[in-house]
Formats: C-alpha cells, sequence, structure tokens
C-alpha cells in the first residue's frame, strides 16, 4: 500500500497525503505508534486518540487491539461463515428477529475462547499501561519490566473503535460499547471480546445496512486507555450543533464520569462560547440530581446529588476557557469542526476522544409559529418542526405502538431504538443534553427534537395531537404551524404537479438555500435513492441528484422487475418507478436528476417475489445485471425508460437516464434505439449518459463519446475493484481496496480530459465522491460534478472551496 501511494507523486503528488503506517498484521499497538490515517488498523477511536496524543493534546496514554486482531480471531475461532450465515438471513424491517440474531452473534463472540498468543499480547500490554511511553521511550526492556511489576493494575476503559466509526462521511455515535473501570487481566480480555460483539448489535447491524456499509469488511479495534477518575466531564462541540453556528463553541458538563452526559442521564450545564474571542456567551444550568463515580471496587456506581450541589453550576470561568482553547487547537488541528469528549481529574483536563461533526449545514433561520399553548420547554436538539400523535414509550417493549408519522415521547432513547425512531416524526425527551443519543440520532436522521423537557413523559398523553418546535425547543398543543391549525395525519387532496409544493419540514428551509443560485464551476449534487428522503436530499442545497438508483423503489413493491414482465404487468412497474422518482424529481426541480436503469445482481434482493427464479452465478458481481441484462431483458429496459417517459409528459424535463455497467459502444447504441422506440429521444428530449465503472468504458470513453452522450458518471466501487482485481466485499483484501490509487486516479484523469474535448458532462456518484481528498482530485482535474451521500455535501462544499 505504502509503494502505492508513494508512486502517486507520478499523478499529482498534492492529491494524496502519504504516510508510514505500522504493520497491519500486529495485533496490538501503542498510540505512539500509529497516526489519523491508520483508520483500518486502529478504527476511527483510535486513529483519532493517536493523532491528537501524538501532536501533544492531554490524552491518557492506551494501546489498540487492531482490527486485524479481530479478524484473526473470526478466522481462527470459524465464526466468520457463522456470524455472515445469520447476518445474511435477517430481514431487517422485522425487528424482533433482527435483536434475536443479533444476541445470537452476539453470544457466539463472547463465549469463544481468546487465542492463546493474542490473550498473552493483551496481558503483556495491560501490564505497561501505569508506564507512559512518552516520559519513558529510551528505557530499556529491563527497566521498563521493573517498572510494570512495581505498578498496581490500573483502571482502564475499554472502548470499541469500529473502522467505519467517527468518519467524516457518516457518524457512528452509539453503535458500539464502551466498557469503564475494567481492572484485571481476565475482565480486560472478557470485555475485548465484549466490544468485539457490539459491532454486531441489532442497532449496528440495521445501520451498516442501511447506510450501504459492507458487515463482511466492517471490522472493529479495540481501544485500552487509562481511566480517568473524572470530578468533571462533557462534550464539546466547536460549531453549534443545532444553528450550526461555527462562530460558536458549545460546552456541556456534569459532575463525575462522562457516563451520564453521553447516555442522556443527566440534564449538563449549557454553555456557549463566542469563539472570536473565548467569551461566554450565554449559559444554562441544567438540574443535575445524580452522577456518576467509580467505588473501591472500580464499579460505575450513581449516586444521588447532594441537594446544594443539583443546580450548582459545574465549570468555573478559567475551566470554560481552558475547554474552549483545547477546541479551538483541535479544530485547527484536523480543519474541521470537532465533537470532543473530556475529563477533568482535580485540574487537569484531558481529552478522551474527539470526532468530526457530520451533521453541518446551512443555518437555518428560526421557524415562526402561531401563538399557540407550549406544553413543554426543553432544548432544541435537533432543527425542524413537526405534528403527529402522541405515543409515549417507557419500555422496549412498548416500541411497536409507534407508526409512521407518531411523536415519540420517552424518558431517553437509547442504540435499541434506532429503527423505530426511524419511523417517527419527531422526538420529545425527558432527560438529556445537545449530546445524548437521541439528539445525535435526530440530527443525523432528520427529525426535529426536544430533549430535556424533565417531565414529558408525565404530561403528554397516548393519543393527543402535538406539534414538536425542535429549532426553539418547544413542545405546542394541536397542529399548529405558521398560524395554521391542521392536523398533519389527515389526508391531503390530490395535486396536479405543478401545483405541488416541497414537503412540509423541506419547505422549513430558507428558500435561498433551497435553491441556491448555480455558479459556474464544479457542481455538488447528492445520491438520492428513497423518495422519502428526498426532501432532506433537497434542503442540503444540492445542485440537483447525481444518482438515483431505482432498486430501492423496486423493492418497495416486493416484486422482482422480471416477474412483472411475465406476469405482463409492464404497466405496472413503470407505474411503480414513475411515482417513486416524481417525489424525487419534485424535491429537485429544475435541477438535473440522473436515474439509473436497473443493476441488480442475482444474488439480490432475493426476498422479492418471482426471486426465486433467477439464475445462480458464480461470480454474481460481474455476472448478468446492468446494461448487459436490459438488453437481454429488454422489455425490463423498456418499461423503465417508460417510467422517464410519463415524468416527461407530466413536465419532469430534468430527469436524466444514465445506462450502467457499460462495455460496448454497441451496448449505448441499442440503448439509445429503445428509448427511442418508446418516444424519447436521447440527447434532444431527455438527457442521456453513461456510468463509467470498468476499466473498458474508460478504454473507449472517445467511441463512447462520438456514438454521442451527454455525460458520464463515475462508479468507483466497480471500477476500483475491477481496476485493482479486488473484491470490494472480501475482508481480508479491505485494506488495499483503494479508490485513490494511482492506476485508478489515471483513468479518472483520462476519461475527464476526453470528454472534455467531446463537451461530454463528467461526474462522480460513487463512494470515492464523499471523500474530501477524492473531490480535491477531481477538481483539479476538471470535473464537472460531485455527488456525495446526504450527509457529505457540505464536506464536499468545503473541500473544494478556494
Amino acid at each position: 500500500m505504502e509503494r502505492e501511494r508513494e508512486a502517486l507523486t507520478e499523478v499529482d503528488t498534492d492529491d494524496v497525503d502519504t504516510q508510514k503506517i505500522v504493520d497491519s498484521s500486529r495485533n496490538v499497538v501503542w498510540l505512539s505508534e500509529v497516526g489519523k490515517k491508520d483508520i483500518a488498523i486502529v478504527g476511527g477511536k483510535g486513529a483519532n486518540l493517536a493523532e491528537m496524543y501524538n501532536s501533544d493534546f492531554p490524552v491518557p496514554p492506551a494501546f489498540v487491539v487492531t482490527a486485524q486482531a479481530f479478524a484473526t480471531f473470526l478466522r481462527e475461532s470459524g465464526l466468520k461463515d457463522k456470524v455472515m450465515d445469520v447476518i445474511n438471513k435477517i430481514d431487517m424491517e422485522n425487528t424482533p428477529q433482527l435483536e434475536e440474531k443479533a444476541k445470537e452473534i452476539q453470544r457466539m463472540i463472547i463465549a469463544e475462547r481468546m487465542p492463546e498468543a493474542l490473550d498473552g499480547e493483551i496481558v503483556e500490554a495491560y501490564s505497561n499501561l501505569n508506564i507512559d511511553k512518552k516520559e519513558f521511550e529510551d528505557a530499556s526492556e529491563d527497566v521498563m519490566g521493573i517498572l510494570s511489576a512495581s505498578k498496581e493494575p490500573c483502571f482502564v476503559a475499554v472502548r470499541s473503535s469500529a473502522t467505519t466509526e467517527d468518519l467524516s462521511t457518516a457518524s457512528f455515535a452509539g453503535q458500539q460499547e464502551t466498557f469503564l473501570n475494567i481492572k484485571g487481566n481476565r475482565h480486560l480480555v472478557e470485555a475485548v471480546k465484549k466490544c468485539w460483539a457490539s459491532l454486531f448489535t441489532a442497532r449496528a447491524i440495521y445501520y451498516r445496512t442501511k447506510n450501504g456499509f459492507s458487515h463482511d469488511t466492517s471490522y472493529i479495534a479495540v481501544v485500552v486507555q487509562r481511566m480517568v477518575n473524572s470530578d468533571k466531564s462533557g462534550v464539546t462541540f466547536t460549531v453549534n450543533p443545532l444553528t450550526n453556528n461555527r462562530d460558536e463553541i458549545i460546552i456541556e458538563a456534569v459532575f463525575g464520569l462522562g457516563e451520564g452526559i453521553v447516555s442522556g442521564t443527566i440534564e449538563p450545564d449549557n454553555y456557549v462560547v463566542k469563539k472570536e474571542n473565548v467569551s461566554l456567551l450565554r449559559k444554562r444550568l441544567g438540574r443535575k440530581k445524580i452522577y456518576f463515580t467509580r467505588d473501591s471496587s472500580g464499579d460505575t456506581i450513581k449516586i444521588e446529588l447532594p441537594k446544594d450541589l443539583q443546580d450548582k453550576q459545574v465549570l468555573d470561568s478559567f475551566e470554560i476557557k481552558r475547554l474552549a482553547n483545547y477546541a479551538l487547537n483541535l479544530e485547527e488541528h484536523y480543519k474541521w469542526p470537532q465533537d470532543i469528549e473530556w475529563a477533568i481529574e482535580r485540574s487537569d483536563i484531558y481529552i478522551v476522544q474527539t470526532r468530526p461533526v457530520t451533521t453541518l449545514k446551512k443555518e437555518v433561520k428560526k421557524v415562526e409559529v402561531r401563538e399557540a399553548k407550549v406544553l413543554l420547554d426543553g432544548l432544541a436538539a435537533s432543527g425542524g418542526i413537526a405534528s403527529g400523535i402522541v405515543k409515549v414509550i417507557y419500555d422496549l417493549k412498548d416500541l411497536n405502538k409507534i407508526k409512521a408519522g407518531d411523536i415519540l415521547v420517552t424518558k431517553m432513547t437509547n442504540p435499541d431504538m434506532v429503527v423505530t425512531m426511524q419511523k417517527a416524526s419527531a422526538i420529545v425527551t425527558d432527560e438529556g443534553g445537545l449530546t445524548a443519543h437521541a439528539a445525535i440520532v435526530s440530527r443525523e436522521v432528520g427529525l426535529p427534537c426536544v430533549v430535556g423537557t424533565k417531565i414529558a413523559t408525565q404530561t403528554l398523553k397516548d393519543g393527543e395531537i402535538v406539534t414538536v418546535d425542535g429549532t426553539n425547543g418547544k413542545v405546542y398543543a394541536g397542529s399548529i404551524v405558521a398560524g395554521v391549525e391542521k392536523p398533519m395525519v389527515e389526508e391531503k387532496k390530490e395535486e396536479k404537479p405543478a401545483e405541488k409544493k416541497l414537503g412540509f419540514l423541506a419547505s422549513l428551509v430558507p428558500e435561498e438555500f433551497r435553491r441556491p443560485k448555480i455558479e459556474p464551476g464544479i457542481m455538488v449534487k447528492v445520491n438520492c435513492d428513497l423518495p422519502n428522503i428526498a426532501e432532506r436530499a433537497s434542503a442540503t442545497g444540492a445542485d440537483g441528484v447525481g444518482l438515483v438508483r431505482i432498486e430501492f423503489i423496486i423493492a418497495t413493491g416486493g416484486v422482482h422487475p422480471a416477474e412483472y414482465i411475465r406476469q405482463g404487468q409492464q404497466d405496472k412497474y413503470s407505474e411503480l418507478l414513475a411515482n417513486g422518482i416524481e417525489k424525487i424529481a419534485l424535491a429537485f426541480k429544475d435541477k438535473p436528476v440522473w436515474v439509473r436503469t436497473s443493476d441488480i445482481r442475482t444474488d439480490e434482493y432475493t426476498n422479492m417475489k418471482g426471486a426465486d427464479q433467477e439464475p445462480k452465478e458464480d461470480n454474481p458481481m460481474i455476472g448478468w445485471h446492468g446494461i448487459r441484462r436490459g438488453l437481454d431483458d429488454v422489455e425490463i429496459l423498456k418499461a423503465e425508460f417508460r417510467a422517464i417517459k410519463m415524468l416527461h409528459d407530466k413536465g419532469y424535463k430534468n430527469v436524466g437516464i444514465m445506462i450502467p455497467f457499460v462495455i460496448r459502444t454497441e451496448e449505448l447504441r441499442k440503448a439509445k434505439d429503445i428509448c427511442r422506440e418508446i418516444g424519447l429521444e436521447p440527447k434532444k428530449d431527455v438527457e442521456f449518459g453513461v456510468m463509467i465503472e470498468t476499466p473498458a468504458s474508460c478504454m473507449i470513453i472517445e467511441d463512447l463519446c462520438r456514438e454521442g452522450i451527454d455525460f458520464i458518471s463515475f462508479g468507483t466501487n466497480d471500477l476500483t475493484q475491477l481496476t485493482l482485481g479486488i473484491d470490494r466485499n472480501n475482508e481480508r483484501l479491505a485494506k488495499m481496496f483503494d479508490e485513490m490509487h494511482p492506476g485508478v486516479l489515471r483513468l479518472l484523469e483520462m476519461v475527464i480530459t476526453v470528454c472534455k474535448s467531446y463537451g461530454v458532462k463528467t461526474s462522480i456518484c460513487g463512494q470515492a465522491g464523499s471523500r474530501a481528498e477524492m473531490a480535491q482530485f477531481l477538481k483539479k482535474k476538471g470535473i464537472n460534478s460531485i455527488s456525495a451521500n446526504i450527509d457529505s455535501v457540505q464536506l464536499i462544499r468545503d473541500a473544494i472551496k478556494g
């Protein structure tokens, strides 16, 4: 890998950071040995801690049991195939089944014996943890042995660090486990296994599935860090996570260990600091009824805080200023807003974690509501406003009460509620601050959320209709928005397309943000496959949709495309697609929406009706799919083109067609002929383009341009695996899968250069399009647009500024 990265100097040395990385076969590494680029080895949390530790931030010493150690454990125990077999049979929307199978996998991992050699390495590292490597880096092994033998085993925090965690493109907050106050060899080894098992909780499995992360290439490392016996603890944001105001620092603090604030059990103090002069702008003191601490045996216990301390300010002015300065330094170091966890022991401040803030967007104006009865006040945790029917959840077994559009009211959400939370239209909790689980998930999913109301579960009753204003932190009686009282659950009359407005939530985003002027230069688009998230995608202000994968719409119908044809129901298939795509096209009115024709592998969507008649292939990834199947099953392709024609007839001229997995000019020519048959002239009536996903398509790009296309879009997932000869789903090869490989970059540059000469627009819609370093490379090469994941649109905008 290192030699490959060094070879990039022949392409463009400014485009990719280079770094010497530790031997990836090691099972245990120290923070001093790794850095921020070693996510594949130590996970996101471990990489960030190492980066801070080596940059002289006050980080408690730690070692990491690597992701490779976990892979070795799975391989040597024979659990890998067993785990994947269980996962592949789960119906992800069947919550009870998902929970049951997740627990089955976790029990398998925890019950398995740790390999003897790995056990020994972990115990040896633990014995040295009381010795700060920075202080004794020149000491001999004999001296180190004496020092370690003379010290009492220390308490440690054992933290999961997934290789898909704490990334700038996705937040996996709360998905895996942390175990505090662990002491002793056997307890430590068991905690490591429990962390490994937490990679397969129901919430983590569901989250990876819904966000497109492969289960068999998602690994987990474990950080073992010397425990800070916190007198105070908390979280700092270097940007206001609600308003996205970058001129403010938000600090939340509680007495005792940080478990109370992260779990949302304690209502924290909230301090707002002005960045410019590090001055306190305002504060809100929480009622801190309890605190978490460590008893003499190391157990974390919850104790009632004395009455005189419950309303007392946690941090003094000097501590606030010091924390704010550390926050400024961390943001400057990472060149991106940070979400920082810290702890104070006596007078010493320690940074125990930092990760990028992933929910940034343009600041949204506060929502105005007419004069209404305020039922509850709390912390504005996630912006927006929504009305619905209250469902109070006291216990996990009550989750099945939640129907689509309900208001979920509970003491505090936990990660086991994530699947159900996504059905709700808003969240209200008794407890928690801006970093509580409910707040984090709501901001990521785009739900209005009010936390820390203290009495929501006592005040609100099942069945009543309320309005949740997540921007102002209030809950109103009835369904009240902009002076109009109207239950959101009533049926809406059908409108003509020209009369339709953007959806309710999207309409709260200022017009200048929703419809920004498209200035000359690179466009930042968004990938959007689900009609029900089109409004949220539009609210990013993206310049259009660079990829609509219709497979997600197909799945909602429950019938395989080939089955529609066998049943003579081509029109029904076209209508299903047209109805789904229309919702996306409406949200992006007057902006390009590129729809990819179906690209279903024969081993995918096996639960759909008719899927049992699909052929069995040894290598479906490079088998009968994309345009090669479309031209064989031509009625499927015609029905998909007909869906686009139906939309054009209704006025959606912004919808274009994109053909996947092209390897021959003849495929493009035939596809265009079929498009003409159904009444759309490519390049005249409809924008028509191809996916560039194979080295073959790169090699014939000039021929494709001559044949006549409006645009191309790079599918870097397939292009990378086919160029490097690496199965992107193979966990053994994950560390070698690199979209920034010089071979891939040269293909991208070549295609862009040729397309420029023919006036063909160029774009990217693969996962690499959500990476800042790829965006910077493509900008230099002159790409016309980049299509990113919803949560990465702002990241890419910032990456290509200037």
